[in-house]
């Protein structure tokens, strides 16, 4: 008689109950993906099988359910996809993306693995499908930015009429003196010298004849006398802008005036503040005198305050000036066979050739997820199913168990022959 049949299948519930114990186990480990045993039967030539044996331990790589943390360095991939990270020189790769930032920059998880993504170019633009690299956040202070450009939409009342109802304000003029100046509107913004020292700047328009405006430009209070900033704005009759002459008469390059105050003018310290004033969009209608939009591209220095990481895995470094700038972008990775990958430990798997090799890109791109911050993919355990399964394993032991028992019974019986 054979006990092997039997021993077989003692040892095939065991073994599944081990992976049934390792699911329930790891039940709370974020990213973590359960998995099955497969059976095979064993014969050798023969009618009556040798038993069974465990023929793998399959891999279930379906999404489990996110969960908000409201922390904005937990990560959750919402779909296809693992992250990338580098552990002691070799290449690893995990659904858990609680990370956390090491003083010198760098975004590792609970084991120090960091995570890698695509770096920037000397255009400080993400190079992305370049050679993926471990990602830093410098925290060098962002460098004030000179304005070079400001936008401005406004409607001038065209019921305004000339010479009457003018407002009038006292400036100073560069060259020394006071100089008062007459307008029916105004529109002030601030724009920034070259050392981030913020700038006011107003514009007085004033009413000069049919459809046509005169503009003055003062900086701080002060006005550039010899009228080099001066330029006038002419309309159409159905109230869209025509053309922009400068104080001579002479045709505005793209109806965009330059506006020039020079560093002595500031006090000497900065450079001198060029700006371009785009007009594009302002109206001569009967309504009264508004700007209804103003942008400018300059901004003062700024300390790094924090990072966001967008859904397309991009890193923002955020600074006080308000402004922010990317540090890189986490890539993820997609295998055909992500079952064939070997589990590595801590959340973590290798490549192997049964996975085939990483297919990197950027989140959010072809079969890629997108990344969710402030938010941690579960595990995709079920309870329920596993407790289940743990039953009908616990009964397929006590059942081989059963079937030793018998057989040694009738060896007893043959043995007591005389």
């Amino acid at each position: 008689m054979s006990f092997s049949q039997a021993l077989s299948g003692l040892n095939a519930a065991k073994s599944s109950l081990g992976v049934l114990g390792n699911n329930i186990a790891n039940s709370q480990t974020v990213g973590f993906k359960g998995a099955s045993s497969q059976f095979a039967d064993v014969f050798a030539n023969s009618k009556v099988g040798l038993g069974t044996r465990v023929s793998a331990v399959l891999q279930d790589f379906s999404e489990g359910n996110l969960e908000a943390t409201n922390r904005n360095l937990d990560l959750a991939i919402s779909g296809q996809g693992f992250y990338r990270f580098e552990q002691d020189g070799e290449i690893v790769y995990s659904r858990n993306g609680q990370l956390s930032m090491t003083p010198d920059g760098f975004l590792e998880n609970a084991n120090g693995s960091r995570i890698m993504g695509y770096g920037l170019n000397a255009q400080g633009q993400v190079q992305t499908g370049g050679q993926p690299q471990v990602l830093n956040v410098a925290a060098d202070e962002m460098p004030a930015s000179a304005t070079t450009e400001v936008a401005t939409t406004l409607n001038l009342d065209s019921r305004e009429v000339v010479g009457e109802e003018l407002s009038q304000v006292e400036v100073d003029e560069l060259g020394g003196g006071t100089q008062t100046l007459n307008y029916h509107y105004s529109n002030n913004f601030t724009t920034f010298d070259s050392l981030g020292n913020p700038r006011n700047i107003t514009v007085y328009y004033e009413k000069a004849g049919a459809n046509t405006w005169d503009a003055k430009v003062v900086m701080d209070g002060s006005y550039d006398e010899t009228q080099a900033n001066d330029f006038s704005v002419a309309f159409n009759q159905n109230g869209t802008l025509d053309a922009i002459t400068d104080s001579g008469g002479a045709a505005v390059p793209g109806n965009i005036p330059q506006i020039m105050f020079d560093s002595a003018s500031m006090g000497g310290d900065p450079e001198d503040l060029a700006f371009d004033l785009d007009l594009a969009g302002s109206t001569q209608f009967g309504n009264g005198s508004t700007t209804s939009a103003l942008t400018q591209d300059g901004y003062t220095s700024g300390a790094l305050v924090g990072i966001t990481i967008r859904n397309d895995g991009t890193i923002m470094r955020n600074y006080a000036n308000e402004q922010s700038r990317p540090a890189g972008q986490i890539a993820l990775a997609y295998f055909r066979n992500p079952e064939g990958l070997n589990p590595a430990g801590d959340n973590g798997w290798s490549a192997s050739n049964a996975s085939g090799q990483e297919l990197l890109g950027a989140p959010g791109t072809g079969v890629l997820g997108s990344i969710e911050s402030g938010a941690i993919e579960t595990s995709n355990v079920d309870m329920a199913k596993q407790l289940v399964d743990m039953i009908v394993s616990q009964r397929a032991y006590q059942a081989n168990s059963q079937t030793i028992k018998t057989q040694d019974e009738l060896l007893q019986t043959a043995i007591n022959l005389r």
